[in-house]
């Protein structure tokens, strides 16, 4: 029986593999899939953003080899940001973690 981390890992891998290579490449999401990742899975985050720079922000600052794509490495270090971003969110709003 897995456990709670290891489902979680397995989650992350399985939306990876959801949105990517709809537009070619399986092992990279194109900036087209990364958006629909974005607008499906983090639809709160998307609808909640007044500067429309934000989410182009959001999508050339994980590529870190400026290839216009996210492969799974970028793709952890955005959702481990975005994780970080939310804990220190709770931790300022004194409000209970998830």
């Amino acid at each position: 029986m897995p456990t709670e981390t290891e489902r979680c890992i397995e989650s992350l891998i399985a939306v990876f593999q959801k949105y990517s290579g709809k537009d070619g490449n399986s092992c990279q999401l194109s900036k087209t899939e990364f958006l629909s990742f974005m607008n499906m899975e983090l639809a709160a985050f998307t609808k909640n953003q007044k500067d429309p720079g934000v989410l182009d922000c959001t999508t050339k600052k994980p590529d870190l080899n400026n290839d216009g794509q996210l492969d799974f490495q970028e793709f952890i270090n955005l959702i481990g940001s975005l994780a970080i971003g939310c804990h220190d969110f709770f931790r300022r709003t004194s409000q209970k973690c998830i």
